[in-house]
C-alpha cells in the first residue's frame, strides 16, 4: 500500500498549477492564422485541418516543469488558455472583458491585444464557425437564444464531449496509422461515389497520427537536453527514464503504467488543443485501462504503490492545468467556470460484468484524497459487486466534505445504455462523463447542443406566447392564462409551446450539425473513436459507432412548482383566481403578502415526497421526454435527454420575471432534478423519494445537489 499524503513533489507541482493565474495563449491562433494565411484553399477542408494541428505540434512552445514526471501542455505553461480563432474570433473588446471581469477572468497583456488586434482579428473576421451559425440561423432561432429560451454549445465551441475508450491507453499511433492505411487501401474508387471524400478524412486521420507523433519526438529531444543539463543526480534518472518513455509513446503502445499515462496525457492534449470540445476529454475506467501495465511492471521490480500513486498524482496536475476554453456571452452565462469537467470514473463492472475494483482503483482514491482538486471530476461506480471495502474508503473521502467522490448506480448506466441502443459490452464499457452524462467511452459521439428553458416556456404559456424580459412575441398565441378554463387546458397549451420552442432548437441543431461536419471536421478525434477510421468518415460527420445528441433540461423544481401552485390553488382549492395570481406576479408579490403566503407555503411542492406536486412533476418530464427522445439527427442517430444545468439554472432565472411558485423575478430556477430553493422541508429523505420518481433510465444523466 502506498503512503498516503502528497510528497514535496507533489505538493510544489500542485502550488505551481493552484497559485497560476489563467491565462489567454495565443500562440496555437497565431500559429494556425500564419498558417491559413499562406496554405488556405490548397487542401481539402479534413487534411487542412488536420495540417493546422501538425503545424502547431511541431513549432509550439513546450514546457517541462521542474519535478514533472507526465509532460505536456496545450499551452506554453501551466493554466494557459488557447484560443480557437477559427471557432470563435474574440473581438478586441473580448480581450479587455476577458482579462478584466471579476469572475472567471482570463488575463491579457498589452501584447496579446495587439497581436489579437493586428493579425488574428483582420484573417479571421467573417470566416469563423460563429459567423456561419448566426448567419444560417431564421429570425425565430435568434429572438429565442436572445432571450434565454435556449443557449447554444457550439456557438463558440466545437463537438466532443466525449470519453477515450481503452485504446488511449493501449494503442500506439502507428498503430493508427496501420489501421488508417488498411482502409484507405480498400477504398473502391470505381464504384464509390464517396471514395474520394473517405480518402481525404482518411489522409488527415494519418496527418494526425504524425502530429502528435512529432509532438511525442520533440518531447524527446527535449528530456534529452535537460537530462543533460541536469546535475541533481537522481533527478538526472528520472528525466532520462521520460526519454525513453518517449522513444515508445506517442508512436507506439505502451510497455510500462508510466508510459500508458503519458500515451493517454498526448491524447488529451491533442483532442483538446484540435478542436475545444465542450468538457474537454476524460479517460474514462482508467483503473481498467491502467491495471494490466500496473500488474506487470509490480511483478517485474520497477513499480511500487508509492511511484504508481506519485504518477498518478501528476497526472491530477496535468488536468488542473487546463483551464475550459474561454467564453463569452451567453455560453459564458450557461457556464461560467474554469473547471472543463474531465471526469474520472472508478470501479463499476468490466466489459464481461464482473467486480472491476481493482488495485489501481483504490490508487485512485488515494490520489483524490491527497490532492483535493476540482479538476478532474472523480467519481465512484458501484455495483452490486462492489467490495465493501471500496465503498467504504470512497465513503471516508466523501465525509470530508470538498464533493469528491461523486457515487452513481452502475447498473443504472449500464441500462440507460442499453436504452439508447447500447450493446451490452458497450454499455459496461461506457458511464459518465462531464457531470452526469452517460456515454459509451471511446465509441460513441455525444453531443450536448445547449440548454432548455423549461420555466420561462410555461411563462410564456401564461402569456399568450409572449416573453416580458425581451417584450417580444416569441411563442405560439395561444390564449392568456385567464383563457385556460381547466388545468388540461392549460397543460395542452404549455405541452404545443414547448413542442414549437423545441423544433426551434433542433431545427438550429441540425444546421450546426452539418457546418461542423462540412466545415470542422476532427480528425483526430476520429482516429480515437472506435468505428471512424473503418468508416472512413469523421466523428463529426457520423463516423462514430453511435452517435447521440441531448438536449438538457432545466428548471424542473420550479416549473413543477409553477404547474401544481395553479393547479392546485387556481383550479383544485380556487383559493384565488387566474387574474388574481397574474396580478400578483406582475408586482413581483409586493402587496399580495395572501397570495405569496399560499403559493409558498401552503401548496405542495416538489422534493418533499408528495405525491400531488410529484405526479405533475412525473407529467412535466414525460412530456419533455417524450418531445425529444428518439428525434432523429444529422449523423444517423437520435436525440436523448439530460436533466442538469452547469451554472445555467442562474442566467435562466435571470431572464424570467416572478412566477407561481412565488419566486422572484430574476432569481435562479431550480438546478438539475434539485427542488426549487427552500421548497423541500422534509428533509434529504424525502427530496430523494421525489426524485426517484423520475424515470432516470429514461435519460442520459441527472444531476441532484
Amino acid at each position: 500500500m502506498a503512503t498516503h499524503g502528497m510528497n514535496d513533489r507533489i505538493q510544489k507541482l500542485r502550488d505551481i498549477s493552484v497559485n497560476t493565474p489563467v491565462h489567454i495563449d495565443l500562440e496555437r491562433a497565431k500559429i494556425e492564422t500564419d498558417f491559413y494565411r499562406e496554405n488556405d484553399g490548397k487542401y481539402s477542408i479534413p487534411v487542412m485541418r488536420a495540417m493546422v494541428l501538425k503545424e502547431y505540434f511541431s513549432k509550439k512552445t513546450l514546457y517541462f516543469g521542474d519535478g514533472e514526471l507526465i509532460v505536456g501542455e496545450k499551452g506554453k505553461d501551466p493554466q494557459a488558455s488557447p484560443t480557437f480563432p477559427e471557432l470563435c474570433c474574440h473581438s478586441e473588446e473580448d480581450m479587455i472583458v476577458m482579462s478584466d471581469r471579476k469572475l472567471v477572468s482570463f488575463h491579457t497583456t498589452v501584447e496579446d491585444r495587439e497581436l489579437q488586434k493586428k493579425e488574428i482579428i483582420p484573417f479571421w473576421e467573417g470566416r469563423t464557425i460563429r459567423e456561419k451559425i448566426l448567419a444560417s440561423m431564421k429570425p425565430e432561432w435568434h429572438e429565442c437564444y436572445e432571450a434565454g429560451v435556449f443557449t447554444e454549445f457550439m456557438e463558440q465551441r466545437g463537438p466532443g464531449h466525449t470519453c477515450g475508450g481503452e485504446q488511449v491507453f493501449t494503442t500506439g499511433y502507428m498503430d493508427y496509422k496501420a489501421k488508417i492505411k488498411e482502409t484507405m487501401d480498400k477504398l473502391d474508387w470505381m464504384n464509390d461515389p464517396e471514395a474520394y471524400d473517405k480518402n481525404e478524412e482518411l489522409k488527415a486521420m494519418d496527418i494526425c497520427c504524425d502530429a502528435v507523433i512529432i509532438l511525442g519526438e520533440r518531447y524527446h529531444k527535449l528530456a534529452l537536453e535537460k537530462a543533460e543539463a541536469e546535475t541533481d543526480p537522481v533527478r538526472k534518472a528520472e528525466i532520462l527514464q521520460i526519454a525513453k518513455n518517449l522513444e515508445v509513446v506517442p508512436a507506439h503502445a505502451p510497455q510500462t503504467y508510466w508510459q500508458a499515462i503519458q500515451l493517454y496525457w498526448f491524447t488529451h492534449l491533442a483532442v483538446t488543443t484540435e478542436l475545444n470540445p465542450w468538457d474537454a476529454f476524460s479517460p474514462g475506467r482508467m483503473d481498467q485501462h491502467l491495471i494490466k501495465y500496473y500488474e506487470a511492471d509490480t511483478e517485474a521490480g520497477i513499480l511500487d504503490d508509492e511511484k504508481a500513486l506519485e504518477l498518478l498524482e501528476c497526472l491530477w496536475v496535468k488536468f488542473y492545468n487546463q483551464p475550459a476554453p474561454v467564453k463569452v456571452g451567453i455560453t459564458l452565462k450557461e457556464s461560467a467556470t474554469y473547471t472543463d469537467f474531465a471526469n474520472i470514473n472508478t470501479g463499476g463492472v468490466t466489459p464481461t460484468g464482473e467486480n472491476g475494483v481493482n488495485a489501481v482503483s483504490y490508487l485512485i482514491l488515494d490520489c483524490m484524497d491527497d490532492m483535493k482538486l476540482v479538476q478532474p471530476n472523480s467519481n465512484v461506480t458501484i455495483s452490486k459487486k462492489t467490495p465493501q471495502r471500496f465503498l467504504r474508503r470512497a465513503c471516508e473521502i466523501s465525509r470530508k466534505g470538498w464533493g469528491q467522490p461523486a457515487f452513481y448506480n452502475t447498473e443504472a448506466q449500464i441500462m440507460e445504455l442499453i436504452n439508447a441502443g447500447k450493446t451490452l459490452e458497450d454499455a459496461r464499457r461506457g458511464g459518465s462523463s462531464g457531470c452526469v452524462e452517460t456515454g459509451a467511452w471511446g465509441s460513441e459521439a455525444y453531443i450536448l447542443t445547449g440548454y432548455m428553458n423549461i420555466p420561462k416556456i410555461f411563462q410564456m404559456t401564461l402569456f399568450n406566447g409572449y416573453d416580458q424580459v425581451s417584450g417580444k412575441q416569441l411563442g405560439l398565441k395561444l390564449g392568456y392564462a385567464k383563457d385556460f378554463k381547466t388545468y388540461e387546458e392549460l397543460w395542452d397549451a404549455f405541452k404545443k409551446q414547448l413542442e414549437y420552442f423545441v423544433n426551434i432548437k433542433i431545427y438550429g441543431n441540425n444546421i450546426i450539425e452539418r457546418i461542423y461536419a462540412e466545415f470542422m471536421p476532427a480528425p483526430l478525434l476520429s482516429v480515437v473513436t472506435n468505428d471512424c477510421i473503418s468508416n472512413a468518415k469523421d466523428y463529426n460527420a457520423g463516423g462514430a459507432r453511435y452517435n447521440t445528441n441531448y438536449i438538457q433540461g432545466v428548471g424542473i423544481g420550479t416549473v413543477t412548482d409553477c404547474l401544481t401552485s395553479v393547479k392546485y390553488n387556481v383550479f383544485d382549492e380556487k383559493n384565488f383566481t387566474m387574474d388574481e395570481l397574474i396580478e400578483a406576479m406582475e408586482h413581483n408579490f409586493e402587496g399580495y403578502d395572501y397570495i405569496y403566503s399560499l403559493v409558498t407555503e401552503k401548496t405542495p411542492k416538489y422534493g418533499n415526497d408528495d405525491d400531488y406536486a410529484d405526479d405533475v412533476m412525473k407529467q412535466i418530464f414525460d412530456l419533455y421526454h417524450d418531445t425529444i427522445v428518439g428525434r432523429p439527427n444529422m449523423k444517423g442517430g437520435k436525440y436523448g435527454i439530460d436533466m442538469l444545468p452547469t451554472t445555467c439554472h442562474v442566467y435562466f432565472g435571470d431572464v424570467i420575471l416572478a412566477t407561481p411558485n412565488g419566486r422572484k423575478a430574476h432569481k435562479p430556477v431550480s438546478e438539475g432534478i434539485s427542488p426549487e430553493k427552500a421548497a423541500d422541508v422534509n428533509g434529504p429523505t424525502a427530496v430523494i423519494k421525489s426524485c426517484a420518481k423520475m424515470d432516470h433510465l429514461a435519460t442520459s444523466g441527472t444531476l441532484l445537489n
